[in-house]
């Protein structure tokens, strides 16, 4: 049985129980919650991969708005996405992998990789134009987003330094 102390480190910060909203993705939709002990395997699925990065609530009330939105969004695009949410400590902890620079954030991934992130609140139309325009993209030719690298990030497997 896990206690406290087993938790991995991405985690510890999100030990406070998360907005019933947020909850409800992972009790009610059935969406992956995306921690530190699951990360690496959630990202490397094959096929196209939505990743809400969360933020508290009370800072950034985006946040509640697209946990309401994402639901509609996977049913908007039935079977193109695996829908994972990182609620805040892993978020922080993982959010320099990717190219964003606003809390909350959509990251999409495609058989692993990198494609782009959608910041903020957006009118669903645009949303949805964003996220079809990314589904179509190609993964860029490396492993970094682009810009990421300049931004720290923790080394991953088969980094080369």
């Amino acid at each position: 049985m896990s206690g406290p102390t087993d938790r991995h480190p991405a985690d510890a910060a999100s030990a406070a129980e998360p907005h019933p909203l947020i909850a409800r993705l992972l009790s009610d939709h059935g969406f992956t919650e995306v921690t530190g002990d699951n990360f690496e395997a959630f990202t490397a699925r094959r096929g196209h991969t939505l990743l809400f990065f969360t933020e508290d609530p009370a800072r950034y009330r985006e946040t509640l708005d697209l946990a309401v939105i994402t639901p509609e969004l996977a049913r908007a695009r039935p079977g193109r996405l695996a829908v994972g949410v990182l609620l805040p400590g892993p978020a922080r902890t993982f959010h320099g992998r990717y190219n964003f620079r606003r809390w909350p954030a959509y990251v999409i991934l495609r058989d692993g990789r990198y494609v782009g992130a959608i910041e903020g609140m957006r009118a669903w139309e645009d949303l949805l134009s964003r996220v079809d325009a990314l589904l179509a993209a190609p993964p860029p030719p490396d492993e970094d987003p682009a810009g990421a690298a300049d931004l720290e990030r923790p080394p991953r497997p088969g980094d080369r330094r």
